[in-house]
C-alpha cells in the first residue's frame, strides 16, 4: 500500500511538472487565433488528454512501437511559432492537416531516421530552434502588455502583473532546488493569476459555465485541410522535434540502465508519429518527449514504468473535465505573458546551448548561423519578400522557420558534408597509392 502511495505521489509530481508547459501552448494558439473561451477549455482539455495517450503510447513497448522508457510526452513548444503561422495564414483545419501529415510521414522514416540525423547535426537544429524562439518573443511582449486590441495595453497594472510573475519565477529557480525548480512557471502562473484577481482583473464566468465532464470529440473544429507549405512546415519541425527526443531517450537510457537499440529508437519515433496523426485528428497538437521529466526521474530515483503509465491516467482524467481546462483559461494576457519570457527565451537558450557543441572558430559554420537565422527571421518580419515568386516555390518561401531551416539544411550540405566526402575519397585515393 506505502508502495502505491508512493507510486502515485510520483507521478503527480510529473504531472505538476510538465502541466504549465502542457496548457500554455493551446491558450497561445488558441489566443492568438481569437477563440472563445469555451474553444480555449475544449483545447487545453483534449491537450491534456492527448498527453496522457501519448505518454502511454511511448511507455508501452511492443513490436510495433513505444521504446518503452519513463518518458512523458506534450506537445513542444518549437511548434507554437509554425501552428500560430500556419492558423493565421491558412485556418485552424491546416493546422491539424499539417499535424496528421507530419506524423505519418515521421512513421513511414522512423526507420531509417538515423541515416537522416547526419543532416540535422547541431549547426542545423540550434539554428533553427534559436529562429523559432526568436520569433516568439513579440507574442510574449504583446501579451506582457495586456494582449493585442487591449483597451489597457502597455497599462502600469498590466506590466507590473507581467514583471511581478516573471521575478517569482527567477526567485523559485533561485532560492529553491528540485521539484520547487521543475515547477516554477505553473507557480508563477498561480501567484500572478491571484494577484489579478484582487485587482479585479480576473473573468471566473468561463469555469462556472463549463461542464463537470465530457466526451472528447473527434474533428472538433472541422476537417482537416491538407496545404504543403503547412506540412512542410510541421515536418520540419517534427525532425528537429526527433533529434531533441533522441537525446532525452540515450539520457534516460544511462539513467535506467537500460541500452538502447537502433530499432528501440524507430519505436519511439513511430510512437512520436502516431502520436501526432492522433492528435490531429481529435485536433490537438503533434507530441514529443518533455525533458524537464527527465530531470525528476533523475531527481525522486523512480525509474518504473507504472509510476508514467499513472501519470498517463491521470492527464487522461484531467482532459476529460472541462472545469479544470477553464480554469487555465481565466489567467490573464499580462500574467502568461511574463511566463512566456521565461519560456520562450528558454527556447532560446536550448538552441544557443545546440550551438555551443559546434565549432564556432569555423567561418562556414558561423556563416551558416547567420544565414539562416538571417533569412528565418527576415522572411518572419518581411513576409511580403518573396511574393512575387511562382506559387509552387511560395511554398518553401511563405514561412520564416521553413526557409531559415532549409537555408541550414543546404548550407551545412555544402560546407559541411560534400567537403567531407571528398576528403575520404583523397584519402582513399592517397591509401590506394600507398599500398
Amino acid at each position: 500500500m506505502q508502495n502505491k502511495f508512493k507510486m502515485a505521489t510520483i507521478g503527480i509530481q510529473h504531472v505538476l511538472a510538465m502541466y504549465a508547459g502542457a496548457v500554455i501552448i493551446p491558450l497561445i494558439v488558441g489566443g492568438k487565433l481569437g477563440m472563445t473561451s469555451k474553444e480555449l477549455t475544449f483545447l487545453v482539455s483534449i491537450d491534456i488528454f492527448m498527453c496522457g495517450i501519448a505518454t502511454i503510447l511511448q511507455v508501452w513497448k511492443n513490436r510495433f512501437f513505444g521504446i518503452g522508457l519513463p518518458v512523458v510526452l506534450g506537445c513542444t513548444f518549437t511548434a507554437v511559432g509554425p501552428m500560430v503561422a500556419i492558423g493565421l495564414q491558412d485556418g485552424i483545419t491546416a493546422i491539424y492537416g499539417a499535424v496528421i501529415a507530419s506524423g505519418l510521414l515521421i512513421i513511414i522514416i522512423s526507420k531509417f531516421f538515423g541515416k537522416l540525423v547526419r543532416f540535422f547535426p547541431p549547426i542545423v537544429t540550434g539554428s533553427v530552434v534559436t529562429t523559432i524562439g526568436i520569433t516568439l518573443i513579440p507574442v510574449a511582449m504583446n501579451n506582457m502588455a495586456g494582449g493585442e486590441g487591449n483597451p489597457q495595453f502597455g497599462s502600469l497594472s498590466n506590466v507590473g502583473l507581467a514583471f511581478g510573475t516573471l521575478v517569482i519565477i527567477i526567485l523559485l529557480q533561485r532560492f529553491f532546488k528540485g521539484f520547487i525548480r521543475s515547477i516554477s512557471i505553473l507557480l508563477g502562473l498561480v501567484i500572478g493569476t491571484i494577484a489579478a484577481a484582487f485587482m479585479g482583473k480576473v473573468d471566473f464566468s468561463p469555469v462556472s459555465d463549463a461542464s463537470m465532464f465530457h466526451m472528447i470529440t473527434p474533428l472538433y473544429f472541422g476537417v482537416p485541410t491538407f496545404e504543403w507549405s503547412a506540412i512542410l512546415t510541421m515536418f520540419l519541425v517534427a525532425m528537429v522535434s526527433l533529434v531533441e527526443s533522441t537525446g532525452v531517450y540515450y539520457a534516460l537510457s544511462d539513467i535506467t540502465n537500460q541500452k538502447i537499440s537502433e530499432d528501440d529508437l524507430a519505436r519511439g519515433y513511430r510512437s512520436e508519429g502516431l502520436a501526432s496523426v492522433i492528435g490531429g485528428i481529435f485536433n490537438s497538437f503533434p507530441y514529443t518527449t518533455f525533458s524537464q521529466n527527465v530531470g525528476l526521474v533523475q531527481l525522486s530515483g523512480i525509474k518504473s514504468k507504472n509510476v508514467i503509465y499513472l501519470v498517463g491516467i491521470f492527464l487522461m482524467i484531467l482532459g476529460l473535465i472541462p472545469k479544470l481546462g477553464a480554469l487555465t483559461t481565466i489567467i490573464p494576457s499580462s500574467v502568461l505573458g511574463g511566463a512566456m519570457v521565461a519560456m520562450f527565451g528558454s527556447v532560446i537558450a536550448s538552441g544557443i546551448k545546440m550551438l555551443s557543441r559546434v565549432d564556432l572558430t569555423s567561418h562556414e559554420n558561423l556563416l551558416i548561423i547567420a544565414c539562416s537565422v538571417g533569412m528565418g527571421m527576415g522572411v518572419t518580419v518581411v513576409p511580403g519578400l518573396f511574393a512575387n515568386l511562382p506559387e509552387n516555390i511560395q511554398i518553401l518561401t511563405s514561412n520564416g522557420i521553413v526557409t531559415g531551416s532549409l537555408t541550414a539544411i543546404i548550407l551545412n550540405i555544402l560546407f559541411n558534408i560534400v567537403p567531407s566526402k571528398q576528403r575520404r575519397k583523397q584519402i582513399k585515393v592517397v591509401g590506394q597509392k600507398v599500398s
